[in-house]
């Protein structure tokens, strides 16, 4: 009897080190770390670029998902439907115990929107890799023009609504002085360009651009380390709740990601500036002064 109890005992502490082992996948992955795992059975790896570029040459064994067909709907770029997203990923043969990389052509947004995404669906284990799709990678990691096939596995949906700001807590936050990031570029906050029918940013937003987050090299695009990205955000606190929001929900997806592997509280608003600029009804700061 006290050996089947400690048998069981021993049991359930190896499925809780290994629940937890699961959930400490990185944010970020290096390119060795992928040439080291990409045989396992139980890895991911998504290519979130063009099917054309996809198939020009990719990560060998990287299934295409492209960003804007798979991860976006169409000109609302929002989340697509839950049942989308339920059999894309189970028909790549992906469930709760797969781990996932996500990579893109070295802007980063894209494959961190692709990662939010699965987050928000309730996924533990998925990465950005380190450096976008060019030199490095190529001269790294082997390189396939097929596409691989997968057995499919069951996808379990666990929505994490907290990751999702609205456009009631944006107000909210506006009117209670709370911090708003604007993960655009620097000539759309200042209202010189717009996706939107009008320009300008947030009230009370803080420009921090997502291309902050990375560096651009010879051999491609990489993402800063975590002690470089501290420097990016020091100014904020760690204490608050942060929201951030770009023109389609990409860039801020980007900032939240890494943030929060950083230590702070954030959610993205996903509507973004393509709902806040095209709703005459919502304020608004306009420093081109044009309009």
């Amino acid at each position: 009897m006290f050996l089947r109890l400690l048998c069981f005992v021993l049991l359930s502490v190896s499925s809780v080190i290994a629940g937890t082992a699961q959930k400490q996948m990185p944010i970020v992955v290096s390119v060795d770390w992928l040439k080291t795992h990409l045989n396992d059975k139980n890895l991911a790896v998504i290519d979130v670029r063009k099917e054309k570029a996809y198939k020009e040459g990719h990560i060998k064994g990287a299934i295409n998902m492209p960003i804007m067909k798979d991860f976006f709907t169409p000109k609302t770029l929002r989340l697509p439907k839950l049942t989308y997203l339920k059999e894309l990923f189970s028909n790549a043969g992906i469930d709760s115990d797969t781990k996932v990389v996500v990579y893109d052509n070295g802007q980063f947004c894209w494959a961190a929107r692709a990662v939010w995404v699965f987050k928000v669906l309730g996924h533990k284990n998925e990465s950005l890799l380190r450096y976008g799709y060019g030199k490095y990678i190529k001269s790294n990691l082997p390189i396939s023009q097929k596409s691989p096939k997968r057995r499919r596995k069951d996808f379990i949906l666990r929505v994490n609504n907290k990751m999702i700001a609205t456009e009631l807590d944006v107000l909210m936050a506006i009117q209670n002085k709370e911090h708003i990031l604007d993960g655009r570029t620097k000539d759309m906050y200042m209202g010189k360009t717009s996706v939107a029918k009008r320009y300008g940013h947030i009230p009370t937003a803080k420009l921090f651009s997502g291309s902050n987050n990375y560096k651009v090299t010879e051999k491609g695009n990489r993402l800063k380390s975590l002690k470089e990205l501290q420097n990016v955000y020091k100014s904020l606190p760690k204490n608050k709740n942060i929201i951030m929001y770009c023109q389609d929900g990409a860039d801020a997806a980007l900032d939240d990601l890494l943030m929060q592997k950083l230590g702070y509280k954030t959610s993205v608003y996903e509507g973004s500036w393509l709902e806040w600029g095209n709703n005459k009804n919502l304020p608004i700061v306009d420093p081109s002064k044009k309009r």
